[in-house]
């Protein structure tokens, strides 16, 4: 039978993996989303419907945002949210 410090260092050695995984993904998605705005942003210039400066603004933006986004859901050291209150539930019998 496996021992405590045994099952402690094997459920640490998977949470460093899945946090690597997770980390990989992360940025693997990331540039396929900046190399996905970047094509639209070349056929709107293309088509005369932005310039290229505003073009390379949105393409920035767009990155921007979307590492805001995904710092905001990683971040470990967010206090999590006051317990609320139970609520009440009443029973109307007819």
């Amino acid at each position: 039978m496996a021992g405590l410090g045994d099952i402690v260092q094997k459920a640490f050695y998977l949470g460093v993996g899945v946090a690597s995984f997770a980390g990989e993904k992360a940025g693997k998605t990331l540039s396929e989303l900046q190399t996905q705005a970047q094509k639209i942003a070349d056929e709107m210039v293309a088509r005369g419907e932005m310039t290229a400066e505003e073009a390379k603004r949105m393409v920035d933006d767009m990155v921007t945002r979307a590492q805001k986004a995904g710092n905001a859901t990683i971040d470990v050291q967010a206090k999590p949210a006051a317990p609320r209150e139970p609520r009440s539930i009443e029973i109307d019998e007819d």
